[in-house]
C-alpha cells in the first residue's frame, strides 16, 4: 500500500510537521523525518519531556509517538475531502529501555480497508535496537474534511 498516493503527492514533511504545531506531538518534540510510498518515519527525543521517573523513556510517550505516526499515515492514504481515520485501539510491547538520544518510529500498513486500517509501528533507538513495537487500529468514516485538511 502506497502511503503517498498520487492524490496526496504534494504533501511534504514540512506540511506534516506544521500540522502538528501546538499539539502534544510538538510538545514531545516529535518530528516527521521521512515519507516514502511504503512507510512514514518520525523521531522523538528521550529527555525530560519523555522520561519516566527512572530517567528512561516513558511507555506512554512511545504510545504517543506510535499513535501520531499511525494516525498521520492512515490519513495520508485517504481522500481527505471525503474520509478521515481515527484511532480506536492501540497496543504496544516495550522490549528495551531508551535512556538518551532519540527514538525513531516507522509506521507501515498491515491492512487498509474501506472501514478500518491497521498499522504496525516499530520504535528503535539510536543504535537501531527495537525499543517498542505497536499496532494501531483505526476506523474510517466519511467527513466534512474542510477543517481537517493537511495542506
Amino acid at each position: 500500500m502506497r502511503i503517498l498516493p498520487k492524490l496526496n503527492a504534494d504533501i511534504s514533511l514540512d506540511a506534516l510537521n506544521d500540522r502538528c504545531k501546538n499539539t502534544m506531538a510538538s510538545h514531545l518534540g516529535i518530528l516527521f523525518t521521512e515519507i516514502d510510498e511504503n512507510y512514514l518515519c518520525a523521531t522523538m527525543p528521550v529527555d525530560e519531556r519523555t522520561f519516566q521517573p527512572l530517567k528512561m523513556l516513558n511507555g506512554g510517550a512511545s504510545l504517543a509517538l506510535a499513535e501520531t505516526l499511525g494516525s498521520m499515515a492512515a490519513n495520508l492514504v485517504l481522500d481527505r475531502s471525503k474520509y478521515v481515520a481515527f484511532g480506536m485501539e492501540i497496543n504496544a510491547n516495550h522490549v528495551k529501555p531508551a535512556r538518551h538520544g532519540f527514538v525513531t518510529g516507522t509506521a507501515k500498513p498491515l491492512h487498509v480497508g474501506k472501514a478500518s486500517q491497521v498499522w504496525e509501528i516499530k520504535i528503535t533507538d539510536d543504535l537501531n535496537d527495537l525499543v517498542c513495537i505497536s499496532r494501531l487500529t483505526l476506523f474510517v468514516t466519511e467527513t466534512n474534511a474542510d477543517a481537517l485538511q493537511l495542506s
